[in-house]
């Protein structure tokens, strides 16, 4: 066990591919020893070894893998107790870990084309229908979206709350939960949950009040009805309630440095690799957040932008 803080330690979920592993690969060539977690524990080993082999900078011990699955409790608490007998403290933990809910029937290229309307009119800060160019189709389902919320809300609050006391014996500690730019309350046309998500007294109950009602709507049958967005329905309102937690544990915690980032566009899997950046520019952002120094900014959002300007 490390007994002094000129050594820190990050923990990075959902790593063994695309932005985390390149998260992971990033904050180790900076000095970081780092816990690349996955679902997956094959996956996860043979992402650690291939990160070795490519890095030439980072040796052995800088990296080292455990298996977390973020919606099992469990699995929480034994990367809790990993990382408490190994290393003693946490300074780092980036949320990473995230799910889309969407599947496409068809012509891929629709997952692009929505996705870029999406983009325009977050940055017009105007909603406009959909109507894509090509014959494929986006498919959300109920079991998608329940997964989708259980990844990317509760599972980052999960974790989050299971290494807080970790977090808290260090000197720096911050949390960075990787976000999308979907989750603008501009895509969000449910006016009760805009409410919700940018009222000045939110907290958790509340904001857990938003999912439970998306999912008694999809189960319902009346998404449309009560206004809920018309794609990434589920990401969009996972993510706006991932964005509302960091504020609510950025208050919490005031001597954290909590924020969360859209790392923009990228072409990884769960884009069907369609994205304009690379992975590795895609992890700039969450890797710039993860290293603010002391009396940086807390319980914001940043686009990857603005995070890159920072500093």
């Amino acid at each position: 066990m490390a007994d002094t803080f000129t050594q820190r330690y990050a923990l990075v979920t959902g790593a063994n591919k695309g932005i985390g592993f390149e998260i992971c690969r990033q904050l180790a060539s900076k000095g970081m020893k780092v816990i690349l977690a996955s679902r997956n524990e094959k996956r996860g080993i043979e992402a650690r070894e291939r990160l070795l082999k490519e890095s030439r900078s980072i040796s052995d011990d800088d990296v080292v893998f455990h298996q977390l699955d973020v919606a099992d409790p469990a699995s929480a608490v034994a990367v809790a107790h990993f990382i408490e007998t190994k290393f003693g403290r946490l300074d780092i933990l980036v949320n990473n870990a995230g799910f889309t809910g969407v599947a496409i029937e068809g012509d891929i290229s629709v997952y692009q084309e929505c996705l870029e309307a999406n983009i325009i009119a977050a940055q017009g800060g105007q909603a406009h229908p959909f109507h894509p160019k090509t014959t494929g189709r986006l498919i959300e389902t109920l079991e998608g979206s329940k997964e989708c919320i259980e990844t990317n809300y509760y599972g980052t609050k999960r974790i989050t709350e299971t290494l807080i006391p970790l977090l808290q014996k260090s000197d720096s500690p911050t949390i960075v939960n990787v976000s999308s730019t979907f989750s603008t309350l501009l895509l969000q046309p449910n006016e009760w949950a805009k409410g919700v998500f940018s009222s000045n007294s939110l907290n958790e109950g509340k904001v857990e009040e938003v999912l439970h009602e998306f999912l008694k709507d999809f189960i319902d049958g009346k998404l449309q009805q009560n206004h809920w967005p018309p794609n990434f329905a589920a990401y969009k309102v996972s993510k706006a309630a991932v964005n509302a937690y960091t504020r609510i544990i950025a208050r919490k915690y005031p001597s954290f440095c909590i924020n969360s980032v859209c790392p923009g566009f990228v072409r990884t899997d769960i884009c069907y690799n369609l994205g304009v950046l690379s992975e590795a520019e895609g992890a700039e952002a969450p890797v710039k957040l993860a290293l603010l120094p002391d009396g940086g900014p807390s319980g914001s959002f940043f686009s990857r932008e603005e995070a890159l300007s920072l500093y």
